[in-house]
């Protein structure tokens, strides 16, 4: 059963940099079968969602130059349903730029807003979750972000604290920026942090609220020619005025300021799969705990490594502890785990040395 008013906003413009060589400015990770599944990140989290709500109610938020990939992997969709990004603004302007057109289009639009790149294990729970969320949120003036129940001290997500609540709903005491790792094991210990999986709920009405009140310049801008929504005039004006929007989260803007957040503490199998580590957590592993992506591997002596290697290359690998090894032909990467952090600055190093084709 899916309900008139819901809808599913599908974020999918970013680089994902911390997965490169295999994610690039041309190819980013969402459209990649990253999982070895024969589908893309993008595909999985769109089916995903058709569980929850019908294919014309399904949008996705994405840079314009991706455009045609966001096609070849949705056909279903129209043109419509595809918005395009002119600028990278983080997410703050892209969360407005969809209420405005949502409420637009149906002034009792209730969304879900969520990345594209993220693994959902158990997605009958997670699908129950959401309609949980989506049923408060149609009778109440609320901000609702997922939250997920942590099973370690993980310092590269952000945290929720969570107060008091009532039928599985709590209020948001407040929100912390990715912690140090003592913080880390304190906020675990404490039992009322989550991981902020930056999956939000809030009918379209409520966020553009939160906006007038906390981010005022951002729907002011995207504001100014309402009736452009859902017509052929829609991306001369966004190409005109997004780019002059303010480049800031939606966590910054508006979550972390407003009274009416709330929060679904869940645990239905997630991982933001944010860079190798997390995908390498993640596969399925031999007895020495490496994960292998090729079709002709040899590995010896080598354990708790990640190995990626181009179907048509054989690769032998010996000797080697905790490695993330990446072939994708013209770029090879070979990095310690415990440093993949640096994948990020490393990639932007190569750009300066090799030029942009490498990116």
């Amino acid at each position: 059963m899916t309900d008139q008013h819901t809808y599913v906003a599908i974020m999918a413009g970013g680089v994902g940099s911390r997965f490169w060589p295999a994610s690039r400015e041309e190819r980013p990770k969402q459209f990649l079968d990253i999982l070895g599944t024969g589908k893309s990140l993008l595909r999985l989290t769109f089916e995903r969602f058709l569980k929850l709500t019908s294919t014309d109610r399904i949008f996705i938020v994405t840079n314009g130059q991706y455009k045609a990939q966001v096609k070849e992997h949705l056909p279903e969709l129209t043109d419509n349903q595809i918005l395009c990004e002119p600028s990278r603004n983080n997410t703050a302007p892209c969360v407005a730029y969809t209420a405005l057109k949502l409420h637009q289009l149906d002034v009792e639009a209730n969304l879900v807003i969520a990345p594209s790149d993220a693994l959902i294990t158990n997605e009958p729970l997670f699908v129950d979750n959401i309609r949980k969320a989506l049923a408060f949120t149609s009778e109440n003036d609320a901000l609702l972000t997922l939250g997920i129940a942590p099973d370690r001290p993980h310092t590269g997500y952000g945290y929720i604290q969570f107060g008091e609540g009532e039928n599985g709903v709590y209020r948001v005491k407040r929100f912390t920026e990715k912690p140090k790792l003592e913080l880390a094991r304190e906020f675990l210990a404490s039992g009322d942090y989550l991981w902020n999986a930056g999956i939000f709920v809030w009918r379209a009405s409520s966020v553009l609220r939160a906006f007038e009140q906390h981010a005022p310049e951002i729907v002011n801008l995207l504001g100014q020619n309402l009736g452009c929504y859902n017509t052929e005039t829609e991306q001369a004006f966004i190409d005109e005025v997004y780019p002059q929007t303010p480049k800031i989260s939606v966590d910054y803007a508006i979550m972390e300021k407003a009274e009416n957040v709330h929060t679904i503490p869940a645990q239905f199998g997630w991982s933001d799969l944010g860079a190798w580590v997390s995908l390498h957590q993640e596969m399925k592993q031999d007895e020495d705990g490496n994960a292998t992506q090729g079709k002709t591997i040899l590995l010896h002596d080598t354990h708790n490594s990640l190995v990626r290697i181009a179907p048509d290359k054989l690769a032998v690998v010996a000797g080697l502890d905790d490695y993330i090894i990446v072939d994708e032909g013209d770029v090879l990467l070979i990095c310690p785990k415990s440093r993949e952090q640096e994948i990020k600055a490393l990639r932007t190093q190569v750009g300066e040395v090799f030029g942009p084709s490498y990116l």
